[in-house]
């Protein structure tokens, strides 16, 4: 039988790009996976999972989705980041052709999610909240978390150090804020997010009363 995971790397952060992945293996394969230290990739460190990504890539069979932060807002326009997560899966499931799916569940209800994606490929899945607790899905989201960071790397030596991407972080808002300042607004910001309304919003709240 022929299990496959799927996981996310980038759903939240406003800039950078999205990476949906899917890796493949056969039952056997799968019981080894915790022994190579396949587990939940936000616990472990970076250099870890990039050593286990590097071999986790040599012996699964797998497959990405990247979307890069343009694209991104283009297919906003018109469907939500939900739909898009549910379109990645169906591609990366037709070419992995699996017997079973597991997903870390993006969807509030793993139920609705697993019908619609079962529906939609006809393999069976099994879609939950805190996926990368099975094995298969942790290694999904290593491979997922380690191709993100090799993309948002090449990325800031680009365009500068704009920290993690995410609007929690302080040296990203500064970032973000500067750039806004001179009036630009680079490709890899996700110009749908909210953050950037409110940061323009509040920049102005500043140049009015500085006025």
């Amino acid at each position: 039988m022929k299990i496959a995971g799927i996981d996310e790397a980038g759903k939240g952060p406003v800039i950078g790009p999205l990476v949906v992945c899917g890796v493949a293996c056969d039952e056997n394969l799968l019981k080894k996976l915790p022994e190579l230290g396949v587990r939940d990739s936000k616990k472990l460190t970076p250099k870890k999972r990039k050593e286990i990504a590097g071999k986790l890539r040599k012996i699964l069979d797998w497959e990405a989705v990247v979307i890069q932060a343009a694209e991104l807002d283009r297919m906003m326009e018109e469907k939500t980041i939900n739909e898009i997560l549910k379109e990645a899966c169906v591609k990366i499931i037709s070419k992995l052709n699996p017997d079973v799916a597991f997903i870390d569940s993006f969807d509030v209800k793993p139920e609705r999610l697993e019908k619609e994606i079962e529906e939609m490929t006809g393999c069976r899945v099994v879609a939950k909240h805190r996926g990368e607790s099975e094995p298969v899905v942790a290694a999904a989201s290593i491979i997922a978390k380690c191709l993100r960071d090799e993309m948002v790397e090449r990325l800031r030596e680009r365009y500068g150090d704009f920290g993690s991407g995410y609007a929690s972080d302080e040296r990203t808002r500064r970032w973000l804020e500067d750039r806004l300042r001179k009036g630009e607004v680079p490709e890899i910001v996700r110009r749908s997010w909210k953050t950037v309304d409110r940061m323009r919003g509040t920049l102005k709240q500043k140049n009015l009363s500085e006025f």
